[in-house]
């Protein structure tokens, strides 16, 4: 065989095999938002076109509370982590200190772990000092597993920041805290936005820790679907899981874009 018929035939194979991993990933979301749209009352076969669901699921109150609770700790857990986390991932790329290495190995360590593990030992430590479950307890689970996430990406700016600038801006006369503001700060907001969004997206979507650290009236989203379904999965279900996947893929898509610009930015 020629050049030509071999890389024909290569490219088809890899055409073949990603035209599966997509089916394979995408077919349940797919299938799932359409039949949000079924008129039928179980969801198992298709009866026609309604809005119905969406209408049902808008109106439910209970829904309405776990959409805001939702809102609430993704908010507030992703402005904390998106502080928290650049600062770390600043001071770990300026700084050079004794036991950098192990630090930045415990850091990361809520990335690589199972989330039940982690979500077994933040009610244990909750447990242990006698805190309540509710919204406090369930921000601070999703800031403590968000953080390493936030620190990865402003590193990686970060990284590529040319010192030369912050000295020239002190050589004129800036304060430290000047030469931030105007100088680093600026350079870093892709970034920093880029990984509060990251942030977001891991809150509103998370459901293992929130199951976990949650308590009487702090239900989110996630959490009250699953209660859901354990009763049947209804298309009213299947409209209120559509909507946070849109929500969540506008979110990552936005993310995206913000790491593309970060990384064609000088």
């Amino acid at each position: 065989m020629t050049a030509a018929p071999l890389d024909y035939a290569r490219r088809a194979w890899m055409k073949a095999v990603f035209a599966v991993a997509f089916l394979f990933l995408y077919f349940p979301i797919a299938a799932l938002i359409v039949f949000s749209f079924n008129a039928g009352t179980r969801g198992v076969a298709w009866e026609g076109f309604t809005f119905a669901h969406y209408v049902k699921a808008y109106g439910n109150a209970q829904l309405h509370e776990a959409f805001v609770n939702s809102l609430v700790v993704a908010v507030v857990s992703a402005a904390m982590a998106t502080v928290l986390g650049a600062g770390l991932g600043v001071g770990l790329q300026r700084f050079r200190f004794s036991g950098r290495a192990a630090f930045e190995s415990w850091l990361y360590l809520p990335v690589a772990i199972p989330e039940i593990c982690m979500a077994v030992a933040l009610l244990a430590f909750f447990a242990a000092l006698d805190i309540d479950l509710g919204l406090p307890t369930v921000i601070a689970g999703h800031v403590a597993f968000s953080i390493p996430f936030v620190a990865l990406v402003v590193r990686a700016r970060y990284r590529r920041f040319d010192p030369e600038l912050a000295e020239a801006s002190r050589d004129l006369g800036a304060s430290e805290w000047q030469t931030f503001r105007r100088i680093v700060l600026p350079y870093l907001a892709p970034a920093l936005a880029a990984g509060a969004l990251l942030a977001f997206t891991l809150s509103i979507d998370d459901f293992v820790i929130t199951f976990f650290t949650t308590g009487p009236g702090s239900t989110t989203l996630p959490v009250k679907i699953y209660s859901m379904v354990r009763l049947g999965v209804s298309p009213e279900i299947n409209a209120a899981s559509t909507v946070l996947i849109a929500l969540t893929a506008a979110l990552v898509v936005l993310a995206s874009r913000l790491q593309g610009r970060k990384a064609l930015a000088p």
